[in-house]
């Protein structure tokens, strides 16, 4: 039987006062730990991941990628990250199913885990709270391991518990100055008075400051149709969605489209970096992949408190054939492209085989694939605000949006997009949506 983890390392009451005080157990999910955990799985080429909090008698799943997203605990001797917290057990295992101190333990036999490897999520007065791990169902070999993209990963799980934690303490202040200013009725109709005009003028900022991180209009490219579209989740908060198309010379273009954690100033300042510094690299650099790994390296290097995005970045140009356009699409961690075709009616998605997150990690590695976009067809890209939503009782998920394309293949770029910035508020996204379409009309039979 494994050894049941109910060493001091668990039940001391400094550490589970630092647990308690991130406030993340028995909240509903949060992408950015999803992502994390996504992200370790594609580093370390494994099915599945999580992003755990070790409690007093259970452990939270806070973010979790190739596992039941409904189970979201397990009972403390029924799991791997408190045993490994403690070193009850090792941080990596080649097999768990024929080692002694894992082999009976529950989660490994209802996982069929073989190969795990985990590092601790530690706060800076050296708490460990919980864990990065990542699973597979087939063994593998352990010796030599090189966790250091874990540790990184699992110091950006620490660094998004601190911001996260600041942002839950502002909120309770602004409460709390609330419920204050409520004791004399006076006083509050004024303070009511003031924070209308406040939100109005917030309102008005934020409007402006997006507006700023978005081009104003797009190119005019002879043969292709383009079409945009923005939907802000709150009218009165920056998001973090980008989009942008510009001429590189040449007869050749370049597009971005992505995503910043987050909202608010520190996400709008975030966006003008990565719109600045995408369009600075484009004009020296003929990789795409070469681009994003650029934009890793100033995001790291100047954005903080750091923020992760997703982006894909390409080119494109008239094909060498003469029909159509070539289109370079270079993955940084985002959502492929969808390829809307008006004459088979079948809609097929553009990724590359890799691409990680981008001001993640250092050591992020992108990947680049093309597509030729002929008479007929539209390239449509998004942000994953839309593909998260709901569409009555069931989730618009990437096939949902797939289906709703291939339904309508024949209104070509600008008419797709028309049509889903009529659908997108009938969604209820709870996150900003952007959308950028090329396409080229059918030519005359």
């Amino acid at each position: 039987m494994s050894e049941e983890p109910t060493s001091s390392g668990i039940a001391d009451d400094a550490r589970q006062r630092a647990v308690d005080r991130y406030r993340v157990l028995d909240v509903p999910p949060e992408r950015v730990f999803d992502r994390i955990a996504a992200l370790a799985a594609r580093a370390y080429d494994a099915p599945m991941a999580k992003v755990s909090m070790v409690d007093r008698d259970r452990i939270w799943f806070m973010g979790m990628h190739g596992l039941d997203p409904q189970a979201r605990q397990v009972p403390l001797r029924d799991g791997l990250c408190a045993a490994v917290i403690t070193d009850t057990i090792p941080h990596v295992m080649g097999d768990a199913r024929t080692d002694p101190a894992t082999a009976d333990n529950s989660f490994v036999v209802a996982h069929d885990v073989r190969f795990y490897a985990c590092v601790p999520i530690t706060t800076t007065d050296g708490h460990r709270l919980g864990t990065v791990t990542v699973l597979d169902s087939r063994p593998r070999d352990a010796d030599g391991l090189d966790l250091a993209v874990l540790h990184d990963l699992s110091a950006i799980v620490m660094e998004q518990l601190e911001w996260r934690l600041l942002s839950l303490d502002a909120v309770l202040d602004e409460r709390k100055l609330r419920d204050t200013a409520q004791s004399d009725r006076d006083e509050a109709v004024r303070d009511r008075n003031i924070a209308e005009r406040e939100r109005d003028i917030i309102q008005e900022f934020a409007t402006a400051l997006q507006q700023t991180l978005l081009p104003p209009m797009l190119p005019e490219i002879a043969g292709l149709e383009l079409a945009c579209h923005y939907h802000p989740a709150s009218a009165r908060q920056v998001g973090g969605d980008f989009y942008d198309v510009f001429a590189l010379g040449g007869n050749r273009w370049a597009f971005f489209i992505g995503d910043v954690e987050g909202h608010g100033v520190g996400a709008a300042v975030a966006t003008s970096l990565i719109r600045y510094t995408l369009r600075a690299s484009a004009l020296h650099n003929d990789d795409p992949t070469t681009t994003l790994a650029e934009l890793n390296r100033v995001l790291l290097r100047e954005n903080q408190p750091r923020r992760f995005c997703t982006v894909l970045f390409g080119t494109l140009q008239p094909h060498p054939d003469g029909d159509g356009f070539l289109v370079t699409i270079a993955t940084g961690g985002h959502p492929p492209a969808l390829l809307v075709d008006a004459r088979h009616g079948g809609v097929q998605p553009v990724r590359s085989r890799g691409g990680m997150l981008v001001g993640a990690l250092a050591s992020a590695t992108f990947d680049v694939c093309t597509a030729h976009l002929r008479p007929g067809q539209t390239l449509l890209f998004y942000t994953d605000g839309i593909i998260e939503a709901r569409r009555g009782e069931n989730p618009f998920d990437e096939s949902s949006l797939a289906t709703y394309l291939g339904e309508r293949a024949d209104l070509g770029a600008g008419g797709l997009v028309a049509d889903l910035a009529t659908l997108i508020p009938k969604l209820e996204p709870e996150d900003d949506v952007a959308l950028l379409a090329f396409g080229i009309r059918k030519s005359p039979v």
